[in-house]
Parts: structure tokens; C-alpha cells; sequence
């Protein structure tokens, strides 16, 4: 069986939220969703949980992070090409995210760019050659000069 990631992600606006991951290419599964959680697929094997503030809690005792004030977390996408991640990237803009929080990265073989989502979590979109990564990190050393 192939293995699968769900990502759980606090939220303070879910029908926001879930119009935001529609909008850059997430699909909602309504088997796993209700009036305080949403299942968003990327893939058959990346999800992530969209969940309102007191259905997190059910599952940490911790406090939930100011995401504008704090990185908790670096979640990263692979795309098919470098237009892919270009392509991405605008249609968060476009739902209302933020564009490149974090700095781009463009080293030939690899490329990438980042958005944050209405509640802070920031999100990277990165391509990469695959004959380059072959390489291992010596195309990275080689890149970086």
C-alpha cells in the first residue's frame, strides 16, 4: 500500500480555507468533512485536514500558533515543470494568499517559490530536473558555485 500523508492544519475560517485549496488545486473529499473539518486532496496520497479551531484541540493540549507572528512549519509541494510552481503560486495570489514569504530559489535544476494560505501556514512549490537530482548534492554545490 502506498503510504499516505494528512496533514492537519488549524484553521479560523474553514469555508475560507477550503475555497483557498480548491482555488490552488486541492479537491475536497466530502466522506471526511463536516461543519468542523475538511479533507482536501492533492493527490491520492497528500491531504490535508482543514481544522476549525476546537477540533485541533481535540487532538493537543498545546496552544495554537499565531502563524502571521511564528513559522511553525515549512510544507513543501513538488510540480511538474517551472511553470507549474510559477502557475501555483498565482492562483494562491489570486485566492487571497500571500506571495513569496519565503525567499525564491532558482538554481537551474531547482526551483522554487512560496505562499501563505489565509491563517499563515506557508507553503513551498518547488521543481526539480530530475537528471539533476539524480546527482545527489553535487549538482547543489555545483549550482550554489
Amino acid at each position: 500500500m502506498t503510504k499516505m500523508i494528512f496533514v492537519n492544519l488549524p484553521v479560523t475560517d474553514l469555508a475560507r480555507s477550503k475555497q483557498f485549496y480548491t482555488a490552488i488545486g486541492a479537491e475536497n473529499e466530502p466522506k471526511f468533512s463536516d461543519d468542523t473539518a475538511a479533507m482536501m486532496r492533492f493527490s491520492e496520497a497528500i491531504n490535508v485536514m482543514l481544522l476549525t479551531h476546537d477540533k485541533y484541540a481535540q487532538f493537543t493540549s498545546r496552544p495554537i500558533a499565531d502563524l502571521k507572528a511564528v513559522s511553525g512549519s515549512l510544507l513543501c509541494l513538488s510540480a511538474d515543470s517551472r511553470d507549474a510552481v510559477d502557475a501555483m503560486v498565482a492562483k494562491a495570489e489570486a485566492a487571497g494568499g500571500g506571495v513569496d514569504p519565503t525567499p525564491q530559489q532558482d538554481y537551474g535544476f531547482m526551483y522554487g517559490r512560496s505562499f501563505e494560505d489565509p491563517d499563515g501556514q506557508i507553503w513551498e512549490v518547488m521543481w526539480m530536473d530530475q537528471a539533476a537530482a539524480e546527482q545527489g548534492p553535487e549538482a547543489f554545490a555545483e549550482a550554489q558555485g
